[in-house]
C-alpha cells in the first residue's frame, strides 16, 4: 500500500499541476476505487490538497523536501553566491544536485522578467541537456560518465546533444576548464554556462547563468558563474565565509583548484 501511495506522489513528475481522479488513476494504474481511497488518506496527512473535483501536491511535502539535510545545507551555503551572482548578471541563477542521471534544482532566483524556462525548484531535468547537469557528470566519476552516454541520449530540443562522442569531448573540456556550457538544448533560445562545486574529490552541486541567446557572452559570464562555484566550494570545505570581492583573480585557478 505504501507504494502505491508513493506511486499516487509520483505520478505528478516532473510538472506537479493539479488531475482528476480518473486521470490519477490512470496515471498510475491504479483501480479507480483504490486511487480515491489513497488520495483521501494523502489528502487526510497533507501530503495531497483537494480542490474541486481535482488533488493537487500538498504543502506539507514542500515543508518535509524543504528539511532534506544535505539540500538544505547546501541551499544555505550557497544562497549568498547566488545572490551575488545575480547581482553581478542580472540573469538568471540556478542551483542544481544531481540524482541519478537528472539534476534536480534546489534554488533559482530571477529578475522581473523571467525566461520561459524548463528549470523549476524541485524539478528534474537530464544532466546531459542543461549547463548545471553537464558540470555535475563531467566531475562525477568516469563510471557514471560511461553508464550516461551508453544509453541513449535524450533531446529535449532540436539542439540537444544526441551523440555520445561529441558529449565525451564536451566533459573532457568541463573537466580542465572548469566550466560547462550549453545552447538552447533545454529550451530554445536560451543559452547557459555552469561552474561544479565541491565538497570533497566529486561535484556536489553546480551553480549557472541562463541568459537569451541574443545576450550569451561567455567571456562575460564566465569569470562570475566560477567564482561564485569556487568561494561556494571553499565554503563548504572549511565552513569560513568568503568575500566575493576579495578572491584570488580567477586567471590564476585551474579546474584542479575547484576541488
Amino acid at each position: 500500500m505504501l507504494a502505491k501511495a508513493a506511486a499516487v506522489l509520483d505520478c505528478y513528475r516532473p510538472d506537479g499541476g493539479a488531475f482528476r481522479l480518473t486521470e490519477i488513476a490512470t496515471r498510475t494504474g491504479l483501480a479507480k476505487t483504490t486511487a480515491f481511497r489513497l488520495c483521501a488518506d494523502l489528502v487526510r496527512l497533507g501530503l495531497l490538497e483537494r480542490e474541486g473535483e481535482t488533488y493537487r501536491l500538498g504543502g506539507k511535502l514542500f515543508e518535509l523536501g524543504s528539511l532534506v539535510p544535505r539540500r538544505l545545507d547546501l541551499r544555505e551555503a550557497a544562497l549568498p553566491f547566488l545572490q551575488d551572482l545575480f547581482e553581478a548578471t542580472h540573469e538568471t541563477v540556478h542551483l542544481g544536485v544531481r540524482e541519478g542521471h537528472e539534476v534536480v534544482y534546489v534554488e533559482r532566483i530571477h529578475g522581473h522578467q523571467a525566461l520561459a524556462l524548463p528549470s523549476r525548484i524541485g524539478g528534474r531535468l537530464p544532466l546531459t541537456c542543461t549547463g548545471v547537469g553537464k558540470a555535475l557528470l563531467a566531475f562525477s566519476g568516469p563510471e557514471l560518465v560511461d553508464e550516461v552516454l551508453a544509453a541513449p541520449l535524450p533531446r529535449l530540443t532540436p539542439h540537444s546533444v544526441t551523440d555520445a562522442a561529441r558529449l565525451r569531448t564536451a566533459i573532457e573540456q568541463i573537466q580542465v576548464s572548469g566550466l560547462a556550457y550549453e545552447e538552447q538544448e533545454a529550451a530554445l533560445g536560451v543559452s547557459c554556462i555552469a561552474s561544479p562545486v565541491f565538497d570533497g574529490p566529486t561535484a556536489v552541486g553546480a551553480l549557472s547563468v541562463a541568459v537569451p541567446r541574443a545576450r550569451f557572452h561567455p567571456a562575460q559570464l564566465a569569470p562570475a558563474v566560477r567564482t561564485a562555484a569556487l568561494g561556494l566550494s571553499r565554503v563548504l570545505r572549511t565552513g569560513v565565509p568568503v568575500v566575493l570581492a576579495e578572491k584570488t583573480p580567477l586567471s590564476r585557478f585551474r579546474a584542479s583548484d575547484l576541488r
